[in-house]
């Protein structure tokens, strides 16, 4: 059972179920911009730089490359339990994005007139799709599979502020609000969650997947 596996890492579930609710509620009680504005109110050189560039961890490529590179170094169930993580959270994301259109916080703040100045010099500006946030979708996604595949405690944590890292990027660069991200990481969660449990479970897809291939995935 899943709740099976949520035994392994108590710690890192009760910190991950605490800051979504936490993320959740605050997007029920405060509008996307006051949230957005209190969420970016300091900003410098360094933070621009390092967020630039952390932003790309929870990034298709990005999670894509460390799949097959733990494919190769014969970690092939954690490879495919990720993989179906990122596609299934990935899915979710772009039907999501596909039905809502939700603007983006540049083309958001130029329809009600608000004047931002911290946009991030050298990122470019995103106009369309906004919910939910795919990058914090993805991150969560295999932060949590990783997280149940060590069972450690210190690799748990690390994973879960490794992931948050990567979602608040997405708002500090002026890309999604954090309604985007929250529901982002929610889906990640989940996914991440559900396909560890089809994976590892006995009568789980890498049973099928194994006997179906003659253990090639072993």
């Amino acid at each position: 059972m899943i709740w099976k596996a949520l035994k392994h890492c108590p710690l890192f579930f009760a910190v991950l179920v605490s800051i979504l609710m936490i993320g959740l509620i605050s997007c029920a009680l405060t509008s996307k911009l006051t949230s957005f504005n209190f969420l970016n109110f300091y900003h410098c050189q360094f933070l621009d730089v390092f967020f630039s560039y952390y932003t790309f961890m929870g990034d298709g490529v990005m999670c894509l490359l460390t799949i097959i590179f733990l494919f190769f170094v014969k970690r092939k169930k954690l490879a495919l339990a990720l993989l179906l993580a990122f596609l299934g959270s990935g899915l979710i994301v772009q039907i999501l994005k596909k039905l809502l259109n939700e603007p983006r916080p540049s083309l958001y703040f130029d329809q009600i007139g608000f004047k931002y100045s911290y946009f991030v010099i050298g990122i470019q500006k995103m106009h369309s799709a906004s919910f939910p946030s795919g990058h914090s979708a993805s991150a969560f996604a295999m932060c949590i599979v990783i997280a149940l595949y060590f069972k450690d405690k210190r690799v748990s944590i690390l994973c879960l502020l490794l992931a948050l890292f990567a979602g608040y990027s997405r708002i500090y660069l002026a890309h999604h609000f954090l309604p985007d991200v929250m529901f982002g990481a929610l889906i990640g969660s989940v996914s991440g969650l559900l396909m560890y449990y089809f994976v590892w479970h006995p009568a789980g897809i890498y049973t099928r997947v194994n006997t179906g291939f003659n253990g090639v995935l072993k």
